[in-house]
C-alpha cells in the first residue's frame, strides 16, 4: 500500500522560497509515497467554540479529515520573529482538537526551516519542533535542515544548486523511512 505524505508550507507569500524549497522536496519522493500539498492560507482562525462538529466550520472539519488520511508530513516555514508562522500554528490547533483527538498522533515529520539568513531559521524550526513533539508526533531527528542563504542555493536558470538537492534528498529519505 502507498503512503500519502502532506507538505503544508508556513509562507503565504507569492513567490515565497520557502514553497519553492518545499515544492523542489516534493520531487524527490519515491514514486510509491503520494504527496499532496496542504493548503492552510484559507482557514479561519482556531477558536474552541469550533471544537464542536456542529458549530465547526466545514474548512475546519475537512481539514481535519485530510490531516487524518496523511501517514507523514513536511513542514517548510520561513522564520517571523525568531518563531514560525501563523499559518502553521493555526494549522496544527485545528487539527490537534478537540483534546484527546489530535490528527498529529504519533505521524512522522520533518521541518525545513527556509530564510535568506545565514541561520536558516533555527529560531523557527526548534520553536516549531517543540510545538511537534508535545502533540506527540514522530520527528526526523537527522539530517536537521536549516536552509540559510537560500538566494546563494538557486542558480542563474532559477534551479536549486545540486548540493542543495542532494541535502534535501537526505531528508526526504529519512522520513520516508519513519513511513
Amino acid at each position: 500500500m502507498s503512503k500519502k505524505v502532506g507538505i503544508l508550507v508556513g509562507s503565504l507569500r507569492k513567490d515565497s522560497y520557502t514553497k519553492f524549497i518545499a515544492k523542489e522536496a516534493a520531487k524527490l519522493f519515491p514514486s510509491d509515497v503520494n504527496v499532496e500539498f496542504v493548503e492552510v492560507a484559507h482557514l479561519p482562525f482556531f477558536n474552541q467554540d469550533f471544537e464542536d462538529p456542529a458549530t465547526a466550520p466545514e474548512s475546519h472539519t475537512a481539514f481535519r479529515k485530510q490531516i487524518e488520511g496523511l501517514d507523514g508530513f513536511i513542514f517548510a516555514t520561513p522564520e517571523y520573529n525568531r518563531s514560525y508562522t501563523p499559518s502553521l500554528k493555526n494549522a496544527l490547533d485545528i487539527a490537534s482538537r478537540p483534546y484527546g483527538s489530535s490528527k498529529w498522533n504519533g505521524k512522522p515529520f520533518a521541518i525545513l526551516s527556509v530564510s535568506p539568513g545565514a541561520i536558516g531559521g533555527f529560531g523557527a524550526n526548534h520553536h516549531l519542533r517543540q510545538v511537534l513533539m508535545f502533540l506527540n508526533m514522530n520527528p526526523v531527528q537527522q539530517p536537521e535542515a536549516y536552509i540559510g542563504n537560500v538566494t546563494e542555493l538557486i542558480d542563474d536558470q532559477g534551479k536549486l544548486k545540486a548540493d542543495t538537492v542532494a541535502f534535501l534528498q537526505s531528508i526526504v529519505d529519512a522520513l520516508v523511512q519513519k513511513l
